[in-house]
């Protein structure tokens, strides 16, 4: 296991193209809301010059956010969760399903659709090498879904 996973120093570990694929299938992504040039999986994307923090998401249709693993985790969730509030398309993120934290308690758990990942992903880089399986469990947390609580 690359120990860069454990840190949040490396930002730009690549969501697995078949997961990617499979929740663009069913959601149709408009925009990536965390990503670069080398790793967004959509034509549009915020990247951190743009600071999605600071933007609105209401970019007409759904949005996918695969945000930085680190210490700001929680403005990335409460980012989506408080967007979810003012806007009606879906808003899917992929996050460590960290089930014992504050936001989620206060911004997931009740507020969204969670699907737990079985077993740990496995991580690319930006040009499709796998970088190595997470360390930790994921989960995809989905607001404005038909099956949502808010």
């Amino acid at each position: 296991m690359h120990s860069v996973l454990l840190s949040s120093k490396k930002m730009d570990w690549c969501t697995p193209k078949d997961l990617f694929d499979k929740l663009n299938k069913e959601f149709d992504f408009v925009i990536d809301v965390s990503a670069t040039k080398e790793t967004s999986k959509c034509i549009f994307y915020f990247d951190p010059d743009v600071d999605a923090l600071k933007q609105s998401w209401n970019v007409g249709g759904s949005v996918f956010c695969n945000p930085p693993y680190g210490r700001h985790i929680s403005e990335w969730v409460y980012k989506a969760y408080s967007e979810s509030l003012i806007c009606d398309y879906p808003i899917v993120l992929l996050i460590p399903a960290r089930t014992d934290t504050s936001y989620f308690h206060d911004y997931i758990y009740g507020k969204s659709d969670i699907r737990f990942i079985r077993g740990r992903l496995c991580f690319e880089y930006p040009h499709g090498k796998i970088a190595g399986r997470a360390p930790f469990p994921s989960m995809i947390v989905v607001y404005n879904s038909k099956g949502s609580n808010n």
